[in-house]
């Protein structure tokens, strides 16, 4: 199963759940997705935020994100703003950086090739998807500036 955000042209916020991202692709695609607030058919996918692994869990989550010039807008709250510095912070704390060799290294974690970490870096919407549909736990998050940058 797939954890989507879903957001509608009225920017309504809501959660959805796949089996798969074709499966999304296809009730999007047949109208069968609305907005719980509004009713509108044009759902999307929207940013997500990351499934941190616990620290008894047997595999750590992975957290694909945006390369750091992809910078939430000016409109983005400042409370919202703060948690998601806390997040980077903690991110950058317990987390390997692999940059652009994301999708790469989260595979070769997942077949026991490499050790197994949480780890972060760059990879695309469809990398993404990709390794969620190979089983991958993946999450993209917005990437802020620090706090004290």
């Amino acid at each position: 199963m797939i954890h989507y955000q879903l957001r509608c042209p009225s920017d309504h916020a809501f959660d959805g759940w796949f089996k798969s991202s074709a499966a999304f692709e296809q009730q999007a695609a047949k109208g069968l997705l609305s907005c719980p607030h509004c009713g509108d058919r044009g759902v999307t996918r929207a940013l997500m935020a990351p499934a941190l692994a616990r620290r008894d869990a047997a595999a750590p989550a992975t957290a694909a994100m945006a390369p750091p010039k992809a910078v939430a807008g000016p409109h983005l709250p400042d409370q919202v703003r703060a948690v998601l510095q806390r997040l980077r912070t903690e991110i950058e704390k317990h987390c390997d950086y692999v940059g652009a060799d994301f999708a790469a290294e989260a595979r070769r974690i997942h077949a026991g090739e490499s050790a197994v970490r949480p780890i972060y870096g760059e990879a695309s919407r469809e990398q993404a998807e990709q390794l969620a549909e190979e089983g991958i736990e993946v999450a993209r998050i917005p990437w802020v500036p620090r706090a004290d940058g």
